[in-house]
């Protein structure tokens, strides 16, 4: 058995879990900023956030920080 097949399956199941808790944390920021910005008919800021993937950071920073109008969830 090779070095590299033991350490993917040793090592995996955190690696796992955490592309998958990164994948929810993802969607649900992405999916309340698009839904802002498309309430809000900011296009620019729309079609950013669905084209960059940012782990969440640019929805919170549109949502907490460059949101015109109420701000927050």
């Amino acid at each position: 058995m090779s070095y590299m097949s033991t350490l993917a399956t040793e090592g995996s199941g955190w690696f796992l879990a955490l592309i998958i808790v990164l994948a929810i944390w993802e969607l649900l920021w992405k999916g309340i900023g698009l839904w802002k910005a498309a309430k809000k008919e900011q296009k620019y800021w729309f079609i950013a956030m669905l084209v960059l993937n940012t782990a969440g950071i640019l929805p919170i920073l549109y949502i907490f920080l460059f949101q015109k109008g109420k701000k927050g969830v």
